[in-house]
């Protein structure tokens, strides 16, 4: 998982920035563990033989990669607790919260963009932008015209389900309202994190080839939805969109999916009338 690329390094900071206040707030200092296993480092002078040997109710652990499974256990059992949480509290309060996922530059942000800009007038749209710096993307979503806080994570590559809980007190959004999550630009480890989002939706661009389904299942197996940006430069990159579908429904063949541009608006329409049947089917809010 994140065991070495420095999630948790006591010295990383993940930070969270209310652009309307003008304020940052500390997060976390290092990773946010709790009730971590006890481990014994004792030697064993008898036999390994451990069919009849009873430990109890401890996690018993051996050696530095145990170590290291029972860490990552903990840290993602923990936040399967406050995911749930979350999606108790979004489910209670009538908001539908999606998490989009991909790699850097694959357009989410600017799919965020054109989707407030149409939809503003109909529904509230509340936004968690999650970069390891800068509050740029927050800033482009403030612009478009909707309330947007950013979470810093530093070194950490993934948006984590306490970030997103300390969020929406600060966005503290509307019942019948949209919370798009943008989590950090990558394709391996927010795939295992829960943030307690309804759905996860996964963004490829055409930039990035045909086959990112393929080296990177675990992703797009978890994604419900899959967005294929950038479909206006098809034809500048020999991208093979039928491949591409043919490689997402090979590792995911219950995934929908949606082909557009977002810079030319090419294939929204669906995408937006997508996000509104899933507004009214999860909180019967069809025909507002």
């Amino acid at each position: 998982m994140c065991g070495t690329c420095g999630c948790s390094d006591p010295a990383n900071a993940v930070t969270l920035t209310d652009l309307d206040k003008g304020e940052e707030a500390l997060l976390r200092q290092g990773a946010a563990v709790e009730a971590l296993p006890h481990h014994h480092h004792h030697d064993h002078d008898h036999d390994h033989d451990h069919h009849h040997h009873d430990h109890g109710h401890h996690d018993h652990v051996h050696g530095p990669h145990g170590e290291v499974i029972a860490l990552e256990q903990a840290v993602l059992a923990k936040n399967d607790r406050i995911a749930d949480r979350n999606r108790g509290w979004f489910e209670g309060r009538g908001v539908l919260a999606l998490n989009l996922v991909s790699s850097p530059g694959a357009g989410k942000t600017t799919l965020l963009e054109r989707t407030i800009e149409a939809l503003q007038d109909r529904v509230e749209i509340a936004v968690i932008e999650g970069d390891q710096m800068t509050v740029n993307d927050a800033e482009r979503i403030r612009s478009a015209g909707a309330r947007a806080v950013q979470i810093n994570t530093g070194a950490g590559c993934h948006l984590e389900a306490d970030m997103v809980a300390e969020a929406v007190k600060t966005l503290d959004p509307q019942a019948g309202s949209l919370l798009m999550i943008e989590n950090v630009g990558n394709l391996v480890c927010p795939a295992m994190f829960d943030l307690g989002e309804r759905m996860k939706i996964a963004v490829i661009s055409t930039t990035e080839g045909e086959d990112k389904p393929l080296k990177y299942p675990h992703m797009f197996r978890a994604a419900e939805v899959v967005v294929i940006n950038k479909i206006d430069l098809a034809p500048h990159v020999d991208f093979d969109q039928a491949l591409c579908t043919a490689n997402i429904k090979s590792v995911n063949p219950d995934a929908r999916l949606f082909t557009l541009s977002a810079r030319t608006g090419a294939g929204m329409e669906a995408w937006l009338a997508f996000l509104e049947d899933e507004r009214g089917a999860a909180f019967g809010l069809a025909g507002e």
